[in-house]
């Protein structure tokens, strides 16, 4: 792992997409494959035993599979020649058997195939934490007030909960997203160019044999050069990216000394400067968003590397190979990262109720307006209103101030409906249903899934 591997990556996510995870993919598919083809009698059954003993990777020397990949063009020639080598120790006849039927291909996409499944099983369980912990966060502060904000300035009330409960939204879709990538986790076996012609009239059989044996679902056709597949998993890691990207942008922006409505974990050294011994800053958010700006950029990669030739591709296939995992590698470190933030995250409820009156009322100015709409239209309603928050802020009094002390204003509002229209309780209360609602959903998904919540 690079010294930035800790900052962006997660180890959980690093093992299945290391270089000894890539190569141990390839070679469980091609023990798989000498076993299928054993099972189906297109090799001898004492030759798979001596072939599959010999896939395992610390029989294999790694470094020179790198140098000899460069000529060779892929990892699987190098890979299979010392795979080939190790069985011709043990039998020069198992030897003529090794990758029998297969191409290069054929075991360097089932290879990825595996640490894909391995990597889409740990990102969603952990997003299945983040839910977890939104969960938590919308159903403590369901009725906790909060300025929202549209355009990055005071809009309405709202409450905190509603703002988790949209997180935890979207953080829901993506967790369902993910698990369908599953899908795409499927048998490459196809030969030279998908016809599986090499194993004569046993190709068929032993196709499903291997797919029995690594317990992956078996296409109708090979798919070597039509790549919608590992696109999809691209394209949901990408807008999974970007979910986590837009709630740790609301992290820092709450986050802000301005501001100061949501702090993220304090631990020592997190978060510190070299010159400011007052400074803590927002680390998961940074990391967050660095994934959120990186993983566009991949995702068009992935997307352009679709176009290939014919039945084998030339470049686009080979595109591939460091954009995926390090899009995956991103994507899980960034819902580690968020999620650890997230479990941790300060909250401070006084902080948002002093917020809310930075403006001196002027966040209720919509709830007065229909007031008046009711009565007056809402043209009128609405040059009324404009003219109330310009007094308002250049008097610097506060709205409800303002509006008691308009005759205009009166006659279509009372008092003691001025009383109400600004009563912060009754102004976000609409907001808890919807809450409530998120949190059944989340729940019902994560029975159906009888997992239970964390």
């Amino acid at each position: 792992m690079s010294v930035f591997g800790p900052l962006f990556r997660w180890d959980e996510i690093e093992v299945a997409l290391s270089d000894h995870a890539r190569i141990q993919g390839m070679l469980d598919f091609e023990a798989a494959l000498a076993r299928a083809g054993a099972r189906m009698g297109s090799i001898p059954a004492a030759a798979a035993g001596v072939i599959e003993t010999c896939c395992v990777m610390s029989q294999f020397d790694l470094a020179a599979l790198a140098r000899d990949a460069a000529p060779a063009g892929n990892l699987a020639v190098p890979l299979v020649r010392q795979l080939t080598a190790l069985v011709r120790e043990q039998d020069a006849e198992a030897a003529r058997y090794v990758h029998w039927g297969a191409t290069s291909q054929d075991a360097i996409d089932t290879g990825l195939v595996l640490q894909l499944r391995a990597a889409i099983d740990t990102i969603g369980a952990e997003l299945d934490r983040l839910a977890d912990a939104l969960a938590a966060l919308a159903s403590e502060h369901r009725d906790t007030p909060i300025a929202g904000r549209t355009w990055m300035q005071h809009a309405v009330p709202t409450t905190f909960g509603m703002k988790a409960a949209v997180w935890l939204d979207a953080v829901q879709r993506q967790r369902e997203g993910c698990a369908e990538l599953k899908r795409a986790c499927v048998l490459q076996l196809g030969g030279a160019v998908g016809t599986l012609a090499a194993l004569g009239d046993k190709g068929a059989e032993v196709a499903a044999a291997l797919a029995e044996e690594l317990g992956l679902p078996l296409p109708d056709v090979p798919w070597h050069a039509q790549r919608d597949r590992m696109a999809d998993v691209a394209t949901r890691l990408g807008s999974c990216v970007g979910t986590l990207g837009k709630i740790a942008r609301d992290l820092a922006l709450h986050a802000q000394t301005e501001v100061a409505e949501l702090l993220e974990p304090a631990a020592e050294g997190r978060g510190g400067s070299t010159t400011m011994p007052h400074k803590q800053n927002p680390v998961a958010s940074a990391v967050v968003l660095a994934a959120a700006t990186r993983a566009p950029g991949l995702v068009a990669t992935m997307l352009s590397a679709m176009v290939q030739e014919d039945e084998r591709g030339l470049g686009g296939w080979h595109a591939e190979w460091e954009t995926l995992p390090e899009l995956v590698g991103l994507a899980g470190g960034a819902v580690h990262h968020l999620t650890e933030a997230v479990l941790g995250l300060r909250v401070d409820a006084a902080r948002m109720a002093a917020n809310l009156e930075a403006t001196q009322g002027l966040v209720f100015a919509e709830a007065v307006q229909m007031a008046v709409a009711e009565k007056a239209g809402r043209a009128m309603a609405q040059r009324l209103l404009e003219a109330a928050c310009r007094r308002a802020q250049v008097e610097k009094r506060h709205l409800r101030e303002v509006l008691a002390g308009d005759p205009t204003v009166g006659r279509y509002v009372s008092p003691a409906d001025l009383e109400r229209l600004f009563d912060l309780g009754r102004y976000v209360a609409a907001a808890g249903p919807l809450v409530d609602r998120v949190l059944a959903r989340h729940a019902a998904a994560r029975a159906a899934a009888r997992v239970p919540m964390a």
